[in-house]
């Protein structure tokens, strides 16, 4: 269960009464402020990632061994799509869980994310075959 959309609903209804008891009318108005002010600072970054992915190739990342490697269980879609700057070709159907997205590099190498309630569950990179036969070739 995901406790932050129940907690951050409870802490903000705490966050101003407590302004209330402490500064009455005052306290509410600074209080809803700061409040207004974070949720701007939230739309201000999702609006940001999103139009800096609009400019880039659906699915495109420079490198996917880089992505392999920044990647970490947990992170959330908008995380992921930051770092690539781009928004993930999705493999699985709409609105279906767990969602699945695929990054491809200029040189075939691709990734394909696993995300659950929009949480980073797993991925799995993957190289081009003719690449490895290449490496054992040049390695005679």
């Amino acid at each position: 269960m995901n406790f932050s959309r129940i907690l951050i609903p409870i802490g903000v209804i705490v966050f101003v009464a407590a302004a209330w008891h402490e500064y009455k009318w005052p306290g509410v108005a600074v209080a809803t402020g700061a409040v207004v002010m974070w949720i701007l600072l939230h739309f201000t970054r999702m609006v940001t990632v999103l139009s800096r992915a609009a400019n880039r190739p659906v699915g495109h990342v420079d490198s996917a061994v880089m992505l392999n490697v920044k990647l970490k269980k947990g992170v959330n879609l908008m995380h992921v799509i930051a770092m690539t700057k781009s928004l993930g070709v999705r493999l699985s159907e709409e609105n279906a869980q767990p969602e699945i997205f695929k990054w491809t590099d200029p040189g075939d190498s691709f990734v394909v994310c696993t995300f659950k309630a929009g949480k980073l569950q797993g991925w799995e990179m993957t190289r081009p075959l003719q690449e490895e036969a290449e490496e054992s070739v040049a390695s005679l």
